[in-house]
């Protein structure tokens, strides 16, 4: 394959035999969901990565969490990186903690083994930490694990207590000894919120159950106050609600982080009052952070008059307004009326930005309120302001508001602009609409507009989502003839269309112009032609796809992972297909019910259906329900065994258990019968079809007898 683009199809080790099983019959072991399983000795390879690397001249090194750069450049945070093997320092390492400070007061909770260690992991470079850990873990084991974490922080060096900490848990964070007690994290919280580490913290314990452990209300504000830093406000509110279950009286701080967490995330006014409550009923008082975080959340969604009654209350219950909580007062206020009483003229600019201001709070028909406002004052509303409306309009799917402003512009003179036109194609791609879509374009064109890049790549989804193949080749012989221009965005959104109409000649062209242009395609593009690949049985075409994944440094993400799992089972490796969901069990994404489904079928395929049951039955103790594809995956496999009794006992099985079967479900059962030569087996299977589901519409079984009748006669 020299001279290809992708020369390199991995080689993917060979399972080892396994011994042919018997069918058996349909007995799955649901199980109530387990507990999670504790974490792995340390993160595992992606297995996605350890098929690419088998032929890579790189070797396959363990992988580590880093949270602390590594390097100078600072660029790295808790990624999982490859550590090439380097010389690994010893406990006899040079000493940069001298030896009598060592001695001081201040370390002498430390073991003398305590001290030896803190001496090397000072002195070690911070990228030789982990091997260095590796190679002294059993005297890791020896000593007090929170003192020399307490050691490192006292010495200045809290990177490396860091570092030191994540190896811990991965090594032995869950074991029964418990080496990560409720105190270990407790001190790294202190740390984290100490160096104002936020990002870190909230990547941090983000990966690691901090509500499984029994900290304090200030560790766990301090978690609070990370997740907030960083926009991971639903996981907020969720560890909030745990440190109520944990019956944690939550402190003025704790209050004050989540108001700030509520104001930030929006539309969350009413329980921002029901905090507001809680914190006057438990006797808090507020502080000038209390009051400032509700005034900027009012005035960050335009609830102007919430924030003057809110000030007005403050100020009859005697408190006193600090600079801070005027400032956001002011902030937060409008000045409209204040320009209204100092004879000041109102503009245009002035009403777009309140007219933009009320739907960036949602409140929509305020904004559009605006525009009459305008006109009433005799001040001509621009494109400006009709495009803004139209927008938020379209973003909630209320398309005859849009059509009704889009109206109104017109009848008041104002010439719609570029945007306007650009903003009515979200609306139609939004539906799929691809002929109200060519009508924008038309009326566009005969305005003086010549559609962009962006109006071709918003009529491509409209196309898409119609299955309007013939539209999409249109815009695409637009591009290739050079009459607009071929940026990454429009070819990317052009692959992505082709993948929903499953046009995978169309995909290539696109992917391969991609290419050509120099553009690098993301993770969403690479999935979408390796499933298209997979999907179309073109196995080399779908490996390339896989090492240009290792070869450019993309993180795999569930959908590759079960991308990759799907490829297998069509090429008849259902244990390699296995192999991928347990690496992604241990290390990986948390699997779903698609992989488990693909895992199901390359099983069934094969006629294992024994290991096709034992995966089901795993699939339910982690939680996942199975749906009608998991069942109607079991019944191909069966039929296509020509074990129609076991079928039938799938569609039993399937009703007891509140899953109801589908049309498809009998339809597979009666062409099983079928292409067996078994009409009559067929017929009776139809004719007492109501005895196992008396749901079943009395039409669909006519039909289905009727087709049986068909087939019969045309085999006779």
């Amino acid at each position: 394959m020299e001279g290809t683009l992708f020369p390199n199809r991995p080689v993917l080790p060979a399972p080892a035999p396994r011994l042919t099983q018997q069918p058996s019959k349909f007995k799955p072991n649901f199980l109530p969901p387990q507990s999670p399983p504790p974490p792995p000795p340390s993160f595992q390879l992606d297995s996605l990565l350890q098929h690419l690397q088998h032929l890579s001249s790189v070797p396959i090194t363990t992988p580590t969490l880093t949270l602390v750069p590594a390097s100078k450049d600072n660029s790295t945070h808790f990624n999982n990186s490859l550590h090439s093997k380097q010389k690994k320092p010893s406990l006899a390492s040079d000493p940069v903690v001298e030896q009598d400070q060592l001695d001081d007061a201040k370390f002498g909770f430390l073991s003398d083994k305590g001290k030896l260690l803190l001496n090397s992991i000072v002195g070690s470079p911070l990228h030789e930490l982990n091997g260095f850990f590796n190679s002294v873990e059993f005297e890791l084991l020896e000593v007090d694990f929170l003192s020399l974490l307490k050691a490192l922080d006292l010495s200045g060096n809290w990177e490396r207590a860091l570092l030191l900490f994540e190896w811990g848990w991965l090594h032995f964070g869950s074991e029964q000894n418990l080496r990560l007690d409720n105190q270990v994290v407790e001190l790294m919280v202190r740390i984290m919120g100490r160096e104002s580490q936020h990002s870190i913290a909230s990547k941090l314990f983000g990966l690691i159950p901090v509500e499984q452990y029994s900290l304090d209300v200030r560790a766990y504000t301090t978690v609070l106050h990370a997740y907030a830093r960083t926009g991971k406000y639903k996981r907020a509110i969720v560890l909030f609600g745990k440190m109520n279950e944990f019956g944690l009286d939550p402190t003025l701080v704790t209050y004050n982080v989540m108001l700030d967490v509520y104001g930030k995330m929006g539309r969350s006014w009413s329980r921002i009052l029901e905090l507001l409550d809680e914190m006057r009923i438990k006797g808090l008082e507020f502080d000038e952070f209390t009051c400032s975080t509700v005034i900027s959340a009012c005035g960050r969604e335009g609830m102007l008059d919430e924030a003057r009654k809110f000030f007005a209350e403050l100020k009859l219950n005697g408190y006193k307004p600090g600079t801070v909580t005027y400032n956001t007062m002011l902030q937060a206020l409008s000045i409209l009326k204040e320009m209204e009483d100092n004879n000041c003229p109102l503009d245009s600019v002035t009403y777009n930005e309140l007219a933009a201001t009320y739907v960036r709070a949602g409140f929509l028909d305020q904004g559009k309120a605006v525009i009459d406002t305008m006109t009433s004052k005799g001040i001509m509303p621009n494109a400006i302001t009709y495009t803004t409306v139209i927008d938020a309009y379209g973003k909630k799917s209320r398309t005859e508001d849009v059509i009704n402003v889009l109206c109104e512009m017109k009848l008041n003179g104002c010439a719609p602009n570029r945007a306007t036109w650009n903003t009515m194609l979200v609306v139609c791609s939004e539906e799929g609409n691809w002929k109200a879509a060519e009508s924008v374009i038309l009326d566009m064109r005969s305005k003086g507009f010549k559609p962009n890049e962006t109006s071709y790549s918003l009529m491509l989804p409209c196309y898409s989502k119609a299955g309007n193949v013939k539209g999409i080749q249109v815009i695409e012989k637009e591009i290739y003839d050079g009459h607009v221009f071929s940026s990454w965005i429009l070819l990317r959104t052009l692959i992505l269309s082709n993948h929903k109409c499953r046009h995978h000649r169309g995909m290539e062209r696109a992917f391969n112009k991609l290419h050509k242009y120099g553009y690098k395609p993301d993770l969403v593009v690479i999935n979408s032609m390796l499933s298209m690949y997979s999907r179309n049985k073109m196995f080399s075409k779908a490996h390339e796809m896989m090492h240009f994944i290792y070869e450019n440094g993309l993180q795999p993400n569930l959908f590759t992972y079960n991308c990759l799992m799907d490829l297998y089972v069509r090429e008849g490796e259902c244990w390699k297909a296995e192999e991928i969901l347990k690496g992604i069990q241990n290390s990986g994404p948390e699997p779903d019910v698609v992989s488990y489904n693909t895992v199901i079928k390359g099983f069934c395929r094969k006629g294992l259906m024994q290991e096709a049951i034992r995966v089901l039955s795993e699939m339910t103790t982690k939680g996942i329900q199975p749906t009608i594809v998991s069942y109607n995956t079991f019944l191909s496999g069966y039929v296509g065994m020509e074990l129609f009794d076991e079928a039938i006992e799938v569609i039993r099985f399937m009703i007891e258990h509140n899953c109801r079967p589908n049309e498809l479900t009998y339809k597979i059962v009666v062409d099983g019968y079928c292409k067996a030569g078994k009409h009559e087996q067929a017929m009776d299977f139809v004719s007492k079809i109501k005895e196992i589901d008396i749901s079943l519409d009395d039409r669909y079984v006519k039909i289905l007898g009727s087709c049986i009748r068909e087939r019969m006669g045309s085999v006779l």
